[in-house]
């Protein structure tokens, strides 16, 4: 990191910084812990396949009965009560996820009817897949900057689980379930981002998807019980993304005017062990640096990336000064990734 003496911020030394301030984390968990040696009985593999296969040693699957969003009011309590702030004092409620309660009314009305909020605050709903979160902070950071909000809270809650397809090994040994929020506002200025990228390739688009739920497929249309469940080619799906996140990820590096080096943390979206590794090795991310929460989590579809952010924010790996970076691949295929100032 360059220095700059101690008269300015230590932001200075990068490119220009939206404001946005992460002023408390929470997170949540069905009950439920799931092993790979479970899942090896369950789908008739010998000891160790799941395992070996999946990179996972436990993940949490919510059950049949499950309350999405009872998922997502947990994370949102626990970022309240870490930080004992005021619910009434939250004026925006900001629903980034994946798969939606249901598909009208808009899920963040279900998550803010549940929820200790004030009831009559704004609340929407946003989707870009496993990376509906950094979409959120962006456009967080942007209604906070015109004074119109005060404190937003953003929830991310997956019940993956309910869309296995138990016949497809490859999807069905990585998901877990989870939620997590963040409470944002804009802050003194000192924090805040420092570059966003989203970029949407659409030749992927059919390479991990839910084909129901919306009106492509439905009764009328044309529906079958496997459109419901999650349906990824993997390996095509790895392949087309490991050819375009080098560049990305330099263009989102770039555009922040930080390198790899300066950054204290990297925050991936736990998409797989495989997709892990390719950080180490192809992007030359140091160990010490990526936050791998996968192997206790498995793929939590958009909670992913703001639960291993609560757990850098809670393992003191987000400091003041030191820039960190969210990153993730996506369904569309969408890559997207942040670099904040913390």
């Amino acid at each position: 990191m360059t220095q700059h003496g101690n008269t300015q911020p230590a932001s200075a030394a990068f490119g220009r910084l939206t404001p946005l301030k992460i002023i408390a984390t929470g997170a949540a968990l069905p009950p439920t812990k799931v092993t790979s040696a479970e899942l090896d009985i369950r789908l008739g593999k010998p000891p160790g396949f799941v395992e070996k296969r999946s990179g996972i040693d436990f993940r949490f699957h919510g059950s049949d009965s499950a309350s999405q969003v009872e998922l997502a009011v947990a994370a949102l309590r626990d970022a309240l009560n870490r930080q004992a702030i005021a619910p009434e004092s939250i004026d925006l409620l900001i629903y980034a996820s994946a798969i939606p309660v249901q598909a009208l009314p808009f899920s963040a009305a279900h998550v803010l009817k549940a929820s200790p909020l004030k009831k009559g605050i704004s609340s929407f709903d946003i989707n870009t897949s496993c990376v509906s979160f950094i979409s959120a902070l962006q456009v967080a950071a942007g209604l906070l900057s015109t004074g119109a909000y005060r404190r937003i809270a953003i929830v991310s809650a997956e019940l993956a689980s309910r869309g296995i397809d138990w016949e497809h090994e490859e999807s069905s040994i990585i998901l877990g379930d989870g939620a997590a929020c963040a409470i944002v506002e804009q802050g003194d200025g000192q924090s805040g981002i420092l570059s966003c990228l989203l970029e949407t390739y659409p030749a992927g688009i059919d390479l991990c998807q839910i084909r129901a739920g919306g009106t492509r497929r439905n009764p009328r249309a044309g529906l079958h019980h496997s459109d419901f469940l999650f349906q990824m080619d993997g390996k095509r799906l790895f392949r087309q993304a490991a050819a375009l996140i080098e560049g990305y990820w330099q263009r989102l590096l770039s555009s922040a005017g930080c390198s790899l080096a300066d950054l204290a943390t990297v925050i991936p979206h736990q998409a797989s062990h495989v997709s892990l590794e390719h950080m180490r090795r192809r992007l030359n991310v140091p160990t010490d640096v990526l936050i791998d929460i996968y192997r206790q989590h498995g793929n939590q579809v958009s909670a992913s990336i703001p639960t291993a952010l609560h757990y850098a924010i809670t393992h003191d790996r987000f400091k003041p000064g030191k820039p960190v970076a969210l990153v993730g691949t996506a369904a569309g295929l969408t890559l997207g990734g942040m670099v904040l100032m913390p």
